[in-house]
C-alpha cells in the first residue's frame, strides 16, 4: 500500500486544527446559547416585573391590569406566542391563561423554567410579589412564557457568523497548507528526479548545496551509494583492459604458432588437418574475444565522461575502407553516401566498432555478388547512419531477438552472436538508437541508427 508523504504531514498538521475548530466551534455555541437564554430570559422577567408592578388594591380587592407595554417588548418577526398568568397564593386566579404552568415550587427570586403549553414548547418566569393593604399581605404570582421561535433565531444569528468563520479559517489553513508543501517538498521531489532520471552509468554524486538538513542525509547515503556504484564500475573497466591484454597476447602468440608449425614437411595428412582446425578455432576465438571485450568496454562505458567531437562520416569512410578486401573475396558491391558535416559527441573507437560490425554483418550475410552501401546523414537534430544490403533479411519473428548476445538467426555465415548487441550499446551509451527494417519492395535489411548531433 502506497502511502503519500505529502498526505500524511497534510494530516498531522489539519487533524490538530481540525479538532481545535471543532471545540471552538462548541464552546462558541455553548456561549451563544448562554447569550441568547440570558437576554430571553431578562425579556421575560421585565415583563414579569412590569406586570406584577400593576398588580393593585381596589376596594379589598386585587386586581391585574395588563398593560400593554409589558407584552409589546416579545414583538419579533417569528410570531412568537407570548402567555401570561397572575395568580393570588397559589390557587385564585387574577387574569391570564389558566393552563400556564406554575414552577413546582415557589421562592423569592425570580423562577425560570421550560414547559408545555398547547403542544408548544413555553420558556417561561414565575416573579413572586408581597401586595400590603390595611395590614393584609397576599402573595401574587406573575408568570409569563413564550414560545421559543425568536430565541431559535437568536441563536443561528449569533452562533452562524462565529461557524462561518471557522470554516474559512480552516479552508484558509488548508489552502497555506498544501502551499507550503508543494514548495516545501519540492527539493524531496527534485532529489528524487535527479536520482530517477540518470542513465545507469552516470555515476556523478547529487548535488546537496541547497538541500534542506532533513535530506542530507539521505543525499549523502546515496553519494555513498554511487562512489561505491563509481569504484566498482572503475575496476571493472580496469579489468576488462587488463583481461584485453592478457587473452590477446596468448591468442595471438598460438595464431603465429600454428601458421609456423604448417609448413612441416614432416606433417601428414591428419595433422595438417588438425593444424588448420586449429587455426581456424583461434581465429573464431580471437574474433569472438574482441568482440566480447568490446561490447564489454561498451556496456561499462562512463557517460559521465567528457565526450570528444567525433565525425561520423569519416569513421564510415574508414571502416569501408577496412572492409572493401572481404567485399571484394565476396564479389559484393560495396558504396557509400556520405555527408561530410556529420558530428556527434562520443567515443571514436566505439564508433568504429558499431560500424563495423553493422558492415561486417552485411558482408557476411549477404549472397555472393549482393550489394552494401553504407549511408551517413543529417537529419534536424540527429545524425543518421544506415547499413542497408539485399540479403536475406531477417525474419519479422527473430527481429525482437537479434540483440540478443549469442542469438543467432542463421547458421549459414559464420559468426559469433555479438555483433548487434555491441551496435546496441554502443547506440545507446551515445543516446541513441537503433532499427531494423526490410527494404521496401524487395528483399534485405535496413539498419538505422539515429544519434543525437555534436551541439557547439
Amino acid at each position: 500500500m502506497m502511502r503519500s508523504l505529502r498526505a500524511r504531514l497534510l494530516a498531522w498538521l489539519l487533524v490538530p486544527v481540525a479538532a481545535f475548530m471543532f471545540v471552538t466551534g462548541l464552546m462558541s455555541y455553548d456561549a451563544a446559547r448562554e447569550t441568547a437564554s440570558l437576554l430571553q430570559d431578562n425579556a421575560l422577567f421585565a415583563s414579569a416585573r412590569i406586570i406584577g408592578e400593576d398588580v393593585n388594591w381596589e376596594e379589598g380587592e386585587l386586581i391585574a391590569r395588563i398593560p400593554p407595554a409589558a407584552l409589546e417588548m416579545f414583538e419579533s418577526p417569528y410570531q412568537d406566542q407570548v402567555f401570561y398568568r397572575v395568580v393570588k397564593g397559589r390557587a385564585r386566579l387574577l387574569g391570564g391563561n389558566p393552563d400556564l404552568a406554575l414552577p413546582a415550587h415557589a421562592s423569592q427570586g425570580p423562577v425560570f423554567y421550560d414547559t408545555m403549553l398547547d403542544g408548544h414548547r413555553v420558556r417561561a418566569v414565575a416573579y413572586e410579589r408581597e401586595l400590603y393593604d390595611s395590614g393584609a399581605t397576599e402573595p401574587v404570582t406573575v408568570v409569563v412564557g413564550k414560545t421559543q421561535a425568536s430565541y431559535r433565531a437568536m441563536l443561528e444569528n449569533l452562533w452562524r457568523p462565529q461557524l462561518l468563520r471557522e470554516g474559512f479559517m480552516l479552508a484558509l489553513v488548508i489552502a497555506f497548507v498544501l502551499l507550503g508543501l508543494t514548495f516545501e517538498l519540492r527539493p524531496l521531489v527534485k532529489l528524487k528526479d535527479d536520482v530517477a532520471d540518470r542513465d545507469a552509468l552516470q555515476l556523478q554524486p547529487v548535488n546537496i548545496e541547497r538541500l534542506p538538513s532533513e535530506l542530507r542525509p539521505v543525499a549523502d547515503a546515496i553519494n555513498q551509494c554511487i562512489a561505491r556504484l563509481k569504484l566498482h564500475a572503475t575496476t571493472q573497466r580496469k579489468f576488462i583492459a587488463d583481461a584485453a591484454h592478457q587473452l590477446r597476447t596468448p591468442l595471438a602468440l598460438l595464431g603465429t604458432q600454428v601458421q609456423c608449425a604448417r609448413p612441416c614437411g614432416r606433417c601428414g595428412p591428419l595433422l595438417t588437418d588438425a593444424l588448420a582446425g586449429i587455426r581456424r578455432s583461434t581465429a573464431k576465438m580471437t574474433g569472438m574475444t574482441n568482440q566480447l571485450l568490446m561490447l564489454a568496454q561498451a556496456e561499462s562505458s562512463p557517460r559521465d565522461s567528457t565526450p570528444a567531437k567525433v565525425d561520423v562520416a569519416a569513421v564510415v569512410s574508414c571502416v569501408l575502407e577496412d572492409l572493401v578486401d572481404a567485399a571484394q573475396r565476396r564479389g559484393i558491391d560495396i558504396g557509400a553516401e556520405l555527408d561530410g558535416e556529420a558530428y556527434i559527441a562520443g567515443s571514436s573507437m566505439l564508433l568504429t566498432a558499431l560500424v563495423s560490425n553493422l558492415v561486417d554483418n552485411a558482408i557476411r550475410y549477404t549472397q555472393k555478388g549482393g550489394r552494401v552501401t553504407a549511408t551517413c546523414r543529417t537529419e534536424g537534430g540527429e545524425v543518421v547512419v544506415q547499413v542497408i544490403d539485399n540479403g536475406p533479411g531477417i525474419p519479422a519473428e527473430a527481429r525482437a531477438h537479434v540483440f540478443e548476445r549469442f542469438y543467432r538467426g542463421t547458421t549459414d555465415a559464420e559468426g559469433t552472436g555479438l555483433g548487434l548487441s555491441i551496435v546496441r550499446e554502443v547506440a545507446h551509451s551515445h543516446g541513441g538508437t537503433v532499427e531494423l527494417e526490410p527494404v521496401a519492395g524487395r528483399t534485405g535489411l535496413v539498419v538505422t541508427v539515429r544519434v543525437p548531433k555534436w551541439r557547439d
